[in-house]
């Protein structure tokens, strides 16, 4: 799977590395350069969807199991990172996640279904804001059957995230355990089938909360519009100030392709080749939306790397400490 991931992530590079090729090194470049001082502006307001994001993680755990927001934010920042940055198919960092949150004290299933949950209200209302940025492309003449291809693509997505729902409902998790405990043949299953059922009653637990859950979507979709913004600020800094229903358009669209892509290492390619794909459709020209990508690449690398320096640096004084501990207890145990 690993070597897969690892061929994914080769194949996306080239194509990258093709569309820029293809479309001019100089003229990419100098749309990228464009935006200036703007790129720090744009690394910036990155907070601000994140920030709704964590809120949504937040509410969705009972009292009990909430911790401080900027402990939460800290978790969400390594898990983005993970996800965007590394070959993990945009689910690594959300076991991360659930492992960062359960060393704070939460009971490991608690932690695991948060996450589970948080992640189909994330998926849940980005199929409602793709839906949102097809129907403003129908409006756009010579848009309408583009606009109709993919809402019919996102009606077809969405029916198996409904499939997905009702089958953490239905116990999802405690059947697949029993599934592997009987192809085991007789080996020491329980454990695990224990653990799967405190998973799936965790997850059931969250859902009762409707409150919490509908709560946290509305956080959910906030994050899908304030991300909204960075389009429009990278197409401002790029000299085409453009309508806010455009880079919802181009935004909205763009994050589901991301998202279809799941297996190839952050869409690499992917992402490009349906901005300018989508901005041929908004009117703007193949170099202003592939520096538009280029543009959310560099912000993806200096939020995620400082992330990701912080994850390995907190890995490692946790290990050195745990060996501080094994060397320091047969002295313990030598005293008198």
């Amino acid at each position: 799977m690993k070597t897969l991931l690892y061929l994914f992530w080769a194949a996306g590079l080239a194509l990258l590395v093709a569309l820029i090729a293809y479309h001019g090194v100089g003229d990419v470049a100098s749309a990228v350069a464009m935006a200036g001082w703007g790129l720090v502006a744009i690394v910036a307001y990155r907070a601000l969807p994140m920030l709704a994001d964590t809120l949504g993680w937040l509410v969705l755990l009972p009292h009990a199991y909430r911790r401080p927001l900027a402990q939460l934010l800290w978790m969400r920042w390594i898990g983005d990172a993970i996800n965007l940055l590394l070959p993990v198919a945009q689910v690594g960092g959300e076991l991360v996640r659930a492992r960062l949150l359960s060393r704070s004290g939460v009971p490991g299933p608690m932690a695991g279904a948060s996450v589970v949950v948080d992640l189909t209200a994330a998926v849940l209302t980005q199929v409602a804001f793709a839906l949102l940025g097809a129907a403003l492309l129908a409006e756009r003449g010579g848009a309408g059957d583009a606009a109709l291809g993919i809402a019919v693509g996102i009606g077809m997505f969405s029916l198996l995230l409904i499939g997905f729902y009702l089958a953490q409902r239905a116990g999802m998790f405690e059947s697949l355990a029993r599934n592997l405990e009987r192809l085991a043949r007789g080996r020491d299953w329980l454990a695990l089938v224990g653990s799967a059922a405190q998973l799936d009653r965790a997850v059931t637990q969250l859902y009762r909360r409707r409150s919490a859950f509908w709560r946290a979507s509305a956080w959910r979709f906030a994050f899908w519009l304030l991300g909204v913004g960075e389009s429009w600020l990278a197409l401002h800094f790029l000299g085409h100030p453009a309508a806010i229903l455009e880079a919802l358009v181009l935004e909205s669209l763009g994050s589901a392709v991301r998202a279809a892509a799941f297996a190839i290492p952050g869409a690499l390619g992917v992402q490009e080749g349906s901005f300018i794909l989508l901005g041929s459709l908004l009117g703007l020209s193949p170099e202003t939306s592939l520096a538009v990508s280029l543009i959310k690449r560099v912000r993806e690398l200096a939020v995620g790397l400082p992330a990701l320096v912080a994850w390995q640096l907190s890995e490692g004084h946790r290990v050195l400490r745990r060996g501080a501990q094994g060397c320091g207890a047969p002295d313990q145990a030598s005293k008198p």
